[in-house]
This record gives structure tokens, sequence and C-alpha cells, in this order.
């Protein structure tokens, strides 16, 4: 087949590298536009180490566009990683259509930041979904599905890097095949049960203390390494990454320093405590919490937030 890939970043290239290690017809790689100041796109420079031809439309609402995708005559447009919208007239383009990567099971968490939010929200499992978009957002039938347990201290790095990123390339290349043979599935999407998260952004990432402790070492798991939880210590804002559940009985009030001992900070929450491990102060880059208790003078009895 005759394959377009329309990604970005590492999961892109990724894609692409997977398909043309194994022989695929990549025809062409499309990718955002390059932003002045800021590297080049993992997945073109992929594409043209490979003699790829590379295209960054700003928008895919141009006829222009669209002719330039027919006149590479595809057979199937991959879709990793893609923020910038594709109209229907464009999905349509290749002649079996356009698949597309969500690391969700959706109809569940459509939206930009459909990693974080079942963290921060205590779930258990989720995973990623191959699917065949529309113009809704995230909707369209189902190819297929693949879940994933979500440990109870892992963070989003973990879950993304370690398991939803390796496995979302392996499911991509298992959805062209199941594309080429014919036996790709168009399940409909259960709207009654679709949920949707905007952008997981800094205003979300703030940690309230008067809240259960597991809840706030959740929202401190799905915002790591980005947005980064926060709060706040004489007026600046410190980052809390790397941290725990504490297995100390509950002590002190919300935001109280409870500890500062061998590798952590402890801080007490409605009904428990945080030990806060790895932590970056405002204009300042990441460090283990005591060096950080020891420069900015924090001491036991002390309030965060």
């Amino acid at each position: 087949m005759r394959i377009i890939v329309n990604g970005q970043q590492a999961f892109g290239k990724s894609v692409l590298e997977a398909l043309l290690d194994r022989g695929e017809e990549v025809v062409g790689v499309y990718c955002a536009p390059d932003k002045e100041g800021k590297p080049v796109d993992p997945i073109k420079e992929a594409a043209l180490e490979r003699g790829l031809p590379v295209f960054q439309p700003a928008s895919f609402k141009d006829q222009q566009v669209w002719e330039e995708m027919r006149s590479l005559k595809p057979d199937l447009c991959v879709m990793a990683y893609v923020i910038i919208f594709v109209p229907q007239e464009g999905l349509d383009i290749p002649t079996h259509g356009t698949i597309q990567y969500h690391p969700s099971l959706l109809p569940a968490h459509r939206g930009p930041s459909s990693i974080n939010w079942p963290i921060i929200q205590g779930k258990s499992k989720t995973g990623l979904t191959i699917f065949w978009p529309d113009e809704g957002l995230d909707e369209g039938p189902i190819l297929l599905q693949k879940e994933v347990d979500i440990g109870p201290d892992e963070t989003l790095g973990d879950v993304y890097f370690k398991k939803l990123m390796p496995l979302g390339i392996e499911a991509m290349v298992e959805a062209v095949d199941l594309v080429r043979e014919g036996k790709a599935p168009k399940v409909p999407q259960d709207d009654s049960q679709a949920t949707y998260e905007s952008w997981c952004r800094r205003k979300d990432a703030e940690i309230d203390w008067n809240q259960p402790a597991q809840q706030v070492y959740n929202l401190i798991r799905g915002c790591n390494p980005q947005p980064g939880a926060w709060t706040t210590h004489n007026g600046k804002m410190l980052q809390i990454f790397d941290s725990r559940m504490s297995s100390g009985s509950a002590q002190g009030k919300p935001g109280e320093i409870v500890a500062v001992e061998g590798d952590k900070i402890t801080v007490a929450a409605k009904d428990g405590q945080i030990d806060v491990k790895r932590v970056r102060p405002e204009g300042g880059g990441k460090v283990p919490a005591p060096e950080f208790a020891s420069e900015a003078g924090l001491k036991v009895g002390d309030r965060l937030g």
C-alpha cells in the first residue's frame, strides 16, 4: 500500500520508522510547520534522512493541500499524534481512508490530555485506540483497542513512555496490516459513554492540601512530568514531581511540613501525608527535595500553599 504518515514528535517518528523498517511504501510525510527558535520536529528529521518528501501545511482546509495529497496517490493515511485539524475531505482522500492513534479507551477521555486525566482521577486502567477519525473530536469508528494497567505509583511519564507509546507503535502497525487484509473493523463509538477533558494546564495542576492524600498524590502523578503539579512556598511557585504516599500516620495541618529527613520532605494532606522527593523551585531546575529545603530554609512546621 502507498501510505502517508501524518504525525509529530517522538511518537510520529517512531511510527514512521516502524513502517519503513518493515518495508512499507511511505510516499509522503506530513507534520506541523517549523517554529522559529524551536528544534526541527523529529519526524521531519527522520523523513529527510530516508529521502522522503515532507509537507508542512499550516492548515488542511485548503484545496491546494488536498490536490497535493491526491498527487501522492495514497491508499492509506496513518495519523500518529496530530494536533492540526483535518477535515473530512482530507481524511477521505486515501483509497482506504485514514486511521488515527489516541491514547485512551475511546469514547472515554476524548481530548488532548487523555493520559493525564485517568491518573489524576485515580483510575487503575487506561489504554489506546486506533480509530477511523471523522470531523468530531476523537470521534469515528474504532478499529482496535489495547488496555493497560495504571500502577498505583505510576506517573504520566511511566504510563506513556513505558506502555502507551511502545504499545501504540505496535498497534498502528497491526492496524495497517488489518487494513491491507480487508479485515479492519469499524465499530461505532458509544457516545452515551463518552467523556471529554480539555488540556491539563498549570491552573489544573495546583495542589489543594485540604484534599485527601490519595487525591493529592494522584494529581502529582498525573502531572509528572507535564505540566507539573505545584504549590507555593513564601509566595513563589514550587513544582512537585517524584513523590510517594507516606507510610506514617496522619499528623499536621494540610500543607504543613511534618518531616525533613533522608531523601524526602513529608507534607501533610487532609487525611495522610505525601513524601516529596524531587521539586523545582520557581526559576530553577529540578532538585532533590531535601536540597531545596536546605537552600530555602524550609523546616518542620512550615506550610506550603
